[in-house]
């Protein structure tokens, strides 16, 4: 007889990268990338990124979720969260909504929290005006405008303009609340 599977315990999708690296890497997938050797060059990334206590980064990094614990000299874009864990050492600007210094950390450099939210996300793609919602939608701006003047999608005004964050839009379609 075959037991159930546990749902659970999926096993959890790590590229863990021990190695001496050099190049622009970049995902289009989210991914957990565990750098823990000496990687120079750019880094982009999307899901969990972490530098290991003995990792020696020379690099731009551009991630969602990043854990430093190790070494880089470089500028760190963050668009979620930033923490940096003892032994972790950090020359260069950071850009982050979220950060996170923990005792025994380093960081020599400038720090912006709040621009970064709001400009980077627009860049990024994850913030859309009404029109690019109906788009994304496959609906018509008037009935982009009826749903959120009833409350019904969740949006946020910038002085008369409306602003729709991707990733609650995409929590929204996936909980069935559009009709």
């Amino acid at each position: 007889m075959m037991g159930k599977k546990d749902k659970k315990h999926e096993v959890e999708k790590v590229l863990d990268v021990d190695a001496s690296m050099q190049g622009s890497l970049s995902f289009k997938d989210p991914v957990n990338l565990r750098i823990n050797g000496r990687f120079e060059g750019i880094l982009n990334t999307k899901g969990n990124l972490m530098i290991g206590e003995h990792a020696s980064v020379n690099a731009d990094i551009t991630g969602e979720s990043i854990i430093v614990a190790g070494k880089i000299n470089g500028n760190i874009s963050a668009l979620k969260e930033l923490k940096l864990i003892s032994p972790a050492c950090v020359v260069g600007d950071i850009t982050a909504p979220l950060l996170s210094i923990a005792e025994g950390a380093v960081f020599e450099g400038n720090c912006k929290m709040l621009a970064h939210s709001k400009s980077e996300a627009h860049k990024q793609g994850m913030m859309m005006s009404a029109e690019e919602l109906a788009k994304y939608l496959e609906v018509e701006v008037g009935v982009i405008s009826e749903w959120v003047n009833s409350g019904k999608i969740p949006g946020m005004k910038e002085g008369d303009i409306w602003r729709f964050d991707r990733s609650r839009i995409d929590e929204w379609v996936a909980e069935g609340k559009i009709k």
